[in-house]
C-alpha cells in the first residue's frame, strides 16, 4: 500500500510567549491524520482552536522560536528536515496556502499581472514572458478574473475578487496540495460555489489534495470527503462526511452541527407551514405609523477611471463605474433589513455612503429627519454616536497598539461619554456580553493576541460601547464558526430588544440573513434588484439573480 500523501503524526505546537510558564501552551496538541492524493479533507472548528496553526505547521510556516513535536511527512519526506533550497520548492510547486485575508498575500505597489509573472518567473525557469502570461490569464480566468484586470492594484479589487486572485496564485504551479485557510470567508455565494467548484475539480483532474480549514460545515459536507472536527487545539471527530453530519460522536461536533441547523431550521419552518411564525422574534415595524429612522434616495456613487494619454485623445469620455446605481430604501426603527450580493456588487460602498466615510455622487441620505449629506464634519461627528460600523475586516477599527480594553473604551471618550471609571465597568460588562471571559485575560491583551473571530468580536464591542440608535454591521460574523455565530447573533438580537437598535446587515450568507433579518435588499451591479420580507423573498423569489443566488447556497440537508 502506498504512503499518503500527507502524513501528521503527533503534532504538536505551542507559540513563543512571554510569560514565565511551567508547561507550554499546546495551540495544537497531539494531532494526527494523513491526506491522499486526490482527497479532499475539511478542517472545521472554533476560531483558536488551532485549525490555521496546524495548516502552518504543515508548510513550516511558524515563527522560528515556536516549540514543535512530532512529525510532518509530504510524499516519504520530513517536512521539518527540508533544507532552505528544498523549503521554497516545495511551498508553491508541492504544497500551496490560500490565507485567509488576501492582502496578506498581495503587494499593494504590484499589479496583478505582476504578482502573476514573479510566482511563474521565481519557480519556472524556463517559461519566457510570453508563456508566463499565457498560464497566468488561463488560470485568472479560472477563478473569474476577467484579462482586463491584468494591469489594475489590488486596491481596485474588492475583497472578494482579491481572494479570487489568491486563489489563482496558489493554483499557478499545480502544487500537489492546497491548504486553503477560510478561503471564501470574503465571497459570496455564488462565487464561493464557483471557487470551491473549480478548486474540487482541480483535485479531480490533477489528483490534487485539498486541506479546507472552514468554519462552515455545510461548505464543507458539501465540497469535501472527509471532515475532521478540532477542538480546544485537539482533533476531537474525524470520519466521512455523512457519518460526521448524520451521527456525530463528540459532544463539540454535535454542537456545532446543533448550531449550524439551528441557523438554517427556519427553511423547515416554511416549507411545512406558511411561514408567519418563523420571523415572530422579529416584528416588522408598521411603516403606516413608524416614520423611517433612515431613508435612501436616489443614492448615487460613480467613480471616474483616470485615462492615460492615448486614451484621453481616442475618446472624450473617461470611463465610470457605477459602484452604487440610484439606490433606494427606508429603514424602519427597531427593524433589521438585510443586504446582500455579490462580491464588488457595491454592499461595503453603498454602507460607507450612508456614513459619509465617502460622499455620495448624488442622491440624500436621511437619518432622524437630518440630510446627512447636507452636513459639515462637526455635525457629522456629533451624529455618528448614533450611528456605529462593524467592518468586515477588525483590523479597520482596532489599533494594534492598544489593548482590547482600551480599543473598546475609545468611542466613549471620543464622544465624551464616560471618564476612566465608568468606561472601564461598562467595557468590562460589554466584553461579558460579547463572550470574551474571563474579562480580565481578555481587557489586557492587544489585537494580535487574538484569533480572528475573537478580534471580530472585539470590534462588536467595541460598535455597541455608544449605544447607537443604527449599527451598520459589514459581514460583523464571517470570520466565525457556526456555534460563535449563532451566539453573536442571539446576543445581538437581545441588544437591539434592550436598547432599540436598529440594524443594517450587510452579509454574503443567505442563511444568516434569513435568520437574522426582518426584511432582505438584494443588490446586483451597485442597484437593489428585490427588496422583501424575508420569508416572501427566500419563498417566492421574483428576481433572476435572486433564484440564483438562492440556488448556489450550501444546505446541511443536501449533504
Amino acid at each position: 500500500m502506498s504512503e499518503a500523501l500527507l502524513c501528521v503524526e503527533n503534532l504538536r505546537v505551542a507559540y513563543p510567549s512571554s510569560r514565565l510558564e511551567v508547561a507550554p501552551r499546546w495551540a495544537v496538541d497531539d494531532v494526527s491524520f494523513t491526506l491522499d492524493a486526490g482527497e479532499r479533507l475539511g478542517l472545521v472548528g472554533e476560531s483558536g482552536c488551532g485549525k490555521s496553526t496546524l495548516g502552518r505547521a504543515a508548510m513550516r510556516l511558524l515563527p522560528a522560536s515556536s516549540q514543535i513535536e512530532g512529525r510532518v511527512r509530504f510524499a516519504g519526506q520530513s517536512v521539518f528536515d527540508l533544507t532552505p533550497p528544498q523549503l521554497r520548492k516545495f511551498r508553491g510547486e508541492a504544497v500551496a496556502l490560500v490565507f485567509q485575508d488576501p492582502m496578506t498575500r498581495l503587494d499593494p505597489l504590484m499589479t496583478i499581472g505582476e504578482h502573476c509573472i514573479e510566482t511563474l518567473r521565481a519557480h519556472r525557469h524556463q517559461l519566457s514572458h510570453r508563456q508566463c502570461k499565457e498560464r497566468a490569464l488561463e488560470t485568472l480566468d479560472a477563478v473569474k478574473i476577467p484579462a482586463n484586470r491584468w494591469s489594475q492594484y489590488p486596491h481596485e479589487f474588492s475583497g472578494g475578487m482579491r481572494q479570487r486572485v489568491a486563489i489563482a496564485l496558489a493554483l499557478l504551479l499545480d502544487p500537489k496540495l492546497i491548504v486553503a485557510d477560510e478561503p471564501t470567508t470574503s465571497l459570496d455565494v455564488t462565487v464561493s460555489a464557483q471557487i470551491l467548484q473549480e478548486l474540487t475539480r482541480l483535485c479531480r483532474e490533477r489528483q490534487m489534495a485539498l486541506l479546507l480549514i472552514s468554519h462552515d460545515l455545510a461548505m464543507v459536507g458539501e465540497y469535501c470527503d472527509r471532515i475532521a472536527v478540532m477542538y480546544n487545539g485537539q482533533m476531537v471527530e474525524m470520519g466521512s462526511v455523512e457519518k460526521i453530519l448524520q451521527s456525530p460522536e463528540h459532544d463539540y461536533t454535535r454542537s456545532l452541527l446543533e448550531a449550524a441547523l439551528h441557523i438554517q431550521a427556519i427553511s423547515e419552518e416554511e416549507k411545512q407551514g406558511d411561514g408567519e411564525n418563523s420571523q415572530s422574534k422579529l416584528q416588522t415595524p408598521n411603516s403606516k405609523i413608524d416614520s423611517p429612522l433612515l431613508r435612501v434616495k436616489n443614492l448615487k456613487q460613480y467613480y471616474t477611471l483616470e485615462r492615460n494619454f492615448i486614451a484621453q485623445f481616442l475618446s472624450k469620455e473617461s470611463p465610470v463605474i457605477k459602484a452604487v446605481d440610484n439606490v433606494n430604501f427606508d429603514l424602519y426603527p427597531g427593524e433589521i433589513l438585510g443586504l446582500v450580493g455579490e462580491s464588488g456588487c457595491g454592499k461595503s460602498t453603498l454602507s460607507r455612503t450612508i456614513l459619509q466615510l465617502i460622499r455620495p455622487t448624488d442622491g440624500t441620505v436621511e437619518f432622524l429627519g437630518k440630510n446627512l449629506v447636507q452636513l459639515d464634519r462637526h455635525s457629522l461627528r456629533t451624529l455618528r454616536r448614533q450611528i456605529q460600523m462593524v467592518f468586515q475586516d477588525p483590523h479597520a477599527c482596532l489599533n494594534p497598539l492598544m489593548t482590547v480594553g482600551q480599543s473598546i473604551a475609545d468611542p466613549l471618550f471620543i464622544h465624551k461619554l464616560a471618564d476612566s471609571s465608568e468606561a472601564k465597568h461598562q467595557v468590562t460588562e460589554m466584553l461579558e456580553r460579547v463572550g470574551l471571559t474571563p474579562v480580565e485575560e481578555y481587557y489586557h491583551r492587544y489585537p494580535a493576541d487574538l484569533s480572528g473571530g475573537q478580534q471580530q468580536r472585539v470590534a462588536i464591542a467595541r460598535a455597541l460601547i455608544t449605544h447607537p440608535s443604527l449599527l451598520i454591521c459589514d459581514e460583523p460574523v464571517s470570520m466565525l464558526d457556526a456555534s460563535v455565530q449563532t451566539q453573536v447573533l442571539e446576543l445581538m438580537l437581545e441588544l437591539k430588544q434592550e436598547f432599540n437598535l436598529t440594524y443594517l446587515f450587510i452579509t454574503h450568507d443567505l442563511w444568516v440573513a434569513r435568520f437574522f433579518c426582518d426584511r432582505i435588499a438584494v443588490m446586483n451591479r451597485g442597484q437593489i434588484v428585490e427588496l422583501e420580507p424575508t420569508h416572501k423573498l427566500f419563498t417566492t423569489p421574483q428576481h433572476p439573480y435572486t433564484q440564483t443566488l438562492l440556488q448556489a447556497a450550501p444546505l446541511l440537508a443536501r449533504c
